[in-house]
């Protein structure tokens, strides 16, 4: 929603400003300017980015017209499933998990939260450092950099997404240029026509300056800031996990592991303590 508001906000203010200042809207139609500069980023955009990068621009562009894929019931389901988790174990034992840990599609713990059984980075995530505890892992540090440096792994895989949009931001006002030099090349190939046609030649040329620059600044710049909120927001869900995980692994009870989960979300999804106290007293014994 805010990508389709915020475009129409970029063309009614430039187009209509140039249009409202007597300027010619058919002037700036320069299809050819807009094949060079749009082809040439696309070509540089596939020279200058690994396979999976490639791969992810569909899903790159379905999360800049959705936003970040976690609403606030979101984080008070996963906190939820955190609360039932850590109590079943509290209650059961830790070797009593492994039933769910080794087969989550099957699990009745997971599956009575259909948003977190759903992703499948999530359940593994959790499923993961579950199973390392049945092994015997203990170490509260030690599972704590292991964390941090799978987190870290996942977010240079997000953050090559946002670097490939930036330099796509980057580069297309230079092909601007080249798409102007093009243009002036043309024109000099007509010296000899009149002024008005030289004019023409001259205007449509500099139509590549203007569309290089306004597509850079104008969408695509804020199309990579946006990846980059949109990323760093939904990492505050592993975040969450790993702040309940280490509190359980460090023997905290099950409320408390919930609340250090419940404190790393940001202010404008974290629910309140007498929200995640109520969704927990729902749940399933």
């Amino acid at each position: 929603m805010r990508l389709i508001v915020g475009t129409i906000i970029v063309f009614v203010c430039v187009f209509g400003s140039y249009a409202a200042m007597g300027g010619h809207l058919e002037v700036l139609w320069q299809p050819f300017e807009f094949v060079i500069i749009l082809g040439a980023a696309i070509g540089a955009f596939v020279i200058g980015n690994p396979g999976p990068v490639l791969k992810a621009v569909p899903s790159m562009l379905g999360t800049l017209m959705k936003g970040p894929k976690y609403k606030r019931e979101s984080y008070v389901e996963l906190l939820g499933m955190q609360y039932s988790l850590y109590k079943f174990v509290k209650q059961k034992g830790m070797l009593a998990v492994e039933e769910h840990i080794e087969n989550p599609h099957d699990s009745s713990i997971f599956n009575a939260f259909p948003t977190f059984a759903a992703n499948h980075h999530a359940v593994e995530f959790v499923c993961d450092y579950m199973r390392m505890l049945t092994m015997g892992a203990n170490n509260v540090h030690e599972i704590d950099a292991l964390m941090d440096e799978e987190l870290e792994t996942h977010h240079q895989e997000q953050e090559r997404i946002v670097a490939a949009m930036q330099s796509l931001a980057d580069g297309t006002p230079a092909l601007g240029i080249v798409a102007a030099v093009l243009g002036v090349i043309k024109t000099m190939g007509a010296i000899t026509e009149p002024p008005e046609v030289l004019g023409h030649l001259i205007g449509g040329a500099l139509v590549g300056t203007f569309f290089g620059v306004f597509v850079a600044y104008g969408f695509f710049g804020p199309m990579a800031q946006s990846l980059k909120g949109t990323f760093e927001a939904e990492s505050k869900y592993y975040l969450s996990l790993k702040a309940g995980l280490l509190a359980h692994i460090s023997g905290q009870p099950p409320v408390m592991a919930v609340e250090f989960a419940r404190k790393a979300l940001m202010s404008d999804v974290r629910p309140t303590f007498s929200e995640v106290e109520a969704a927990t007293a729902d749940l399933p014994t």
